[in-house]
């Protein structure tokens, strides 16, 4: 099953398997949303498994929260955790200074909540989600359902006074209805192009009436892991300074791959 993984899986495989090692026995865990995440997760399962590690998880969505328990992971809620040790999550880009934008699962409320409430954030990710300077990826924001065409209105006219390079703005659908988030939110999308200077945008647009959250998570992350297809991991630990370089092997006997199901 490993060898018919894509370099990109292998790629998210591996980097989730290097993270999970900075889990100890007793963590509170934030598990994050989206693929690379799903990775994580069965990575996790697996060392419970093999190792006899316990872990309690704070899932960030309703969907890593069906897969935790259907891998056997003991789950539980923010409130009930209180603070965590560590978040491991995935990001749609990330640049030089571990800023990222997240929400392209539209979990980024949740997943930002979660976060900040830890003691370290991880992210996991192939190489192809670094980025010189954010803005490629589509900007989430999540906005309530009431009045969101006049929310968007007010959102595009704010874009006007801020750096960036493009300003169309798109309700995120799903099929013919709109997107809804697990807090029964819209997600729209920002096509920016280019985001000159993430901290203002990030919080301007918060001042925006009818905005909950925004997917610009800067200043939360401390430590990146990046995948390589070739099985080749590096770690960035922006807080220490260091960049290590390490490598994953893996093979088809690999009990994650018995889990998969999707």
């Amino acid at each position: 099953m490993a060898a018919d993984l894509s370099p990109i899986d292998k790629a998210k495989f591996v980097a989730a398997k290097r993270a999970v090692e900075f889990i100890e026995d007793g963590m509170r865990v934030g598990l994050g949303t989206g693929s690379t995440a799903a990775w994580m997760v069965r990575c996790l399962a697996e060392r419970m498994r093999e190792e006899g590690l316990r872990v309690t998880g704070v899932p960030t969505s309703s969907r890593t929260a069906g897969l935790a328990r259907q891998l056997g992971i003991p789950i539980t809620s923010l409130d009930e955790a209180r603070w965590l040790d560590l978040t491991i999550d995935g990001a749609d880009e990330f640049d030089h200074d571990l800023a990222l934008i997240k929400g392209g699962g539209g979990a980024l409320l949740q997943e930002k909540i979660v976060a900040t409430a830890s003691d370290r954030m991880i992210v996991i990710a192939d190489t192809a989600k670094e980025v010189a300077q954010l803005g490629g990826f589509p900007l989430p924001l999540e906005v309530i359902p009431f009045g969101w065409q006049t929310t968007k209105a007010l959102i595009e006219e704010t874009l006007v006074s801020l750096e960036v390079l493009g300003r169309d703005v798109t309700l995120r659908m799903n099929g013919e209805r709109p997107f809804v988030t697990d807090e029964g939110n819209y997600i729209v999308d920002l096509h920016l192009g280019r985001i000159g200077n993430p901290r203002q945008l990030s919080l301007v647009v918060n001042q925006i009436p009818g905005v909950v959250e925004n997917g610009l998570f800067i200043d939360i992350c401390d430590i990146v892991v990046i995948g390589h297809g070739d099985g080749r991991v590096e770690v960035r630990d922006i807080n220490a300074g260091t960049v290590e370089q390490d490598r994953v092997e893996f093979a088809d006997t690999d009990n994650i791959f018995a889990d998969l199901g999707d």
